[in-house]
């Protein structure tokens, strides 16, 4: 017998096999512009609204443009200082010049603020010396008064030119971008000589209201948790039809303004409202409970206003749960109350985890229910982000504030995901 013979090369394709193979690709091509037509809107929407407020606001944190933009020529004079002495003569010459050459007042107002927090006193020390300028520079056109008569004349108007701690906060600032706010932001700060040192014990709160306010969105999250959980199961075990209807209930409060349900609130929770009332008439109390301007009114009414958060993604899970594997679990011996447990709650953990964090993300931003029903201890670092921006007017120490937040939820969203990816592997 004779081996068949194998041919050297493959047969040649059919005719026609390339153009069908390059009319495919023309039409998946097709199908991916217009898919990403189809979604480029949406993509610029988020962009615009979303990560340019974003980029915007983590900017603005490190940003320092005050110092750097009205006194440019002093930041120059003393980019050799050592901050521990007097600057030289030039300095002096410098800061006079940078306040001539602005073209309004509002500038000088802006660096006399920046100035102010960083050393009280020095609003009125530069617009005393703004206001005072004419007298600094001599009559126009006379000849420019040397260095060492600038010094004397600013010396001479306010006594305050001469001491270090004025000049260390210009020189502190005279940078564009400073981790000054963020540093604040977390208690620390930057000393003259630029190491990093805890601020003075009296000024230490923004680590104790950044506690709070996590304690406050924990507290929060499990008084939802402890509600939302059995409505969610109960939903679960119902018909269709009847989880609809009911559905309806859980979702009304989306319908309504939040700024509505904290008025209902404090109507409710009054010394004199319905909740005193009914318990006073059941007799469980003597006299009213002191239910406003207090740590319980804030997180009786952020439980209220945050619980369908909480019911949604626990009722979405359990609908996928089989009913079978309880009956099974106890058709083998087990008590009910232990499959539950065993069984059943660990295949709702990823609607516990959804629900825990969209509610605690949701509560560490919340300013308005505790602003009205809190008193001041008990407002939330969203209050401090408002205070620095309509107030104060002091954006750059808002943004630290506001990006502390999105760390915070950054990080949360993070130990999530691990977990989750975790329990995905283990399973």
């Amino acid at each position: 017998m004779t081996a068949a013979a194998v041919p050297d090369h493959a047969p040649p394709p059919p005719v026609g096999s390339s153009e069908l193979a390059r009319s495919l690709a023309r039409a998946q091509r097709r199908r991916h512009a217009a898919a990403i037509a189809l979604t480029l809107p949406l993509l610029v929407f988020l962009i615009v609204t979303f990560l340019v407020p974003i980029g915007a606001l983590l900017i603005r944190a490190v940003e320092n443009p005050e110092v750097a933009d009205a006194l440019p020529r002093t930041a120059q004079a003393l980019a050799h200082w050592d901050h521990k002495t007097l600057p030289a003569e030039a300095a002096f010459a410098a800061v006079v010049d940078d306040l001539a050459a602005m073209d309004d007042g509002s500038q000088a107002g802006a660096l006399a603020r920046r100035l102010n927090t960083e050393q009280p006193g020095s609003r009125s020390l530069v617009m005393s010396t703004y206001r005072a300028l004419p007298d600094l520079r001599g009559e126009a056109g006379s000849a420019r008064p040397t260095p060492a008569v600038l010094k004397d004349k600013l010396l001479a108007l306010d006594a305050r030119w001469g001491e270090l701690p004025y000049w260390q906060a210009i020189g502190k600032n005279a940078a564009r971008w400073t981790p000054d706010y963020l540093l604040t932001a977390i208690d620390l700060k930057r000393t003259p000589e630029g190491s990093i040192a805890q601020v003075e014990p009296e000024q230490r709160v923004f680590s104790s209201i950044l506690l709070r306010t996590f304690v406050i969105s924990a507290v929060v999250t499990f008084w939802c948790l402890l509600l939302g959980y059995p409505l969610a199961y109960w939903l679960s075990t119902l018909t269709a039809r009847q989880a609809n209807v009911l559905m309806i209930l859980v979702l009304v409060p989306f319908w309504t303004s939040i700024l509505v349900r904290v008025a209902a609130w404090i109507v409710l929770l009054q010394r004199e409202g319905l909740v005193n009332s009914a318990l006073m008439g059941i007799g469980l109390l003597n006299e009213p409970l002191t239910l406003l301007f207090n740590r319980t009114g804030v997180v009786i009414s952020m439980t209220h206003i945050l619980l369908p958060f909480m019911i949604l993604p626990l009722y979405s899970v359990m609908k996928s749960v089989p009913p079978t594997y309880l009956r099974a679990a106890v058709s083998l011996g087990s008590s009910p109350l232990a499959a539950f447990f065993r069984v059943y709650v660990p295949q709702t953990w990823p609607g516990v985890g959804a629900g825990g964090l969209l509610v605690f993300i949701l509560s560490i931003g919340y300013y308005v229910t505790p602003a009205l029903l809190g008193g001041a201890d008990d407002q939330m670092l969203s209050y401090y982000i408002a205070q620095y921006t309509n107030v104060d007017v002091n954006w750059g120490m808002a943004c630290a504030l506001g990006a502390i937040l999105l760390a915070a939820t950054l990080v949360l969203y993070g130990i999530y995901r691990r977990v989750v990816k975790s329990e995905l592997s283990l399973g």
